[in-house]
């Protein structure tokens, strides 16, 4: 494991901002599945209501 203080601050705010953006595509990428799968039925069902 990486010690937080044996990197630069520059280095350390680099990682915490690739860290956030695979956090933030893998969402976006599950979100889109469940649209996918759910969607629909859950607007019928709405519409149906």
């Amino acid at each position: 494991m990486i010690e937080a203080g044996s990197l630069s601050a520059s280095v350390d705010g680099a990682i915490l901002i690739g860290a956030v953006l695979l956090e933030a595509i893998a969402l976006y990428g599950v979100y889109g599945v469940v649209e996918d799968v759910f969607g629909q039925r859950v607007v019928n069902q709405l519409r149906t209501t």
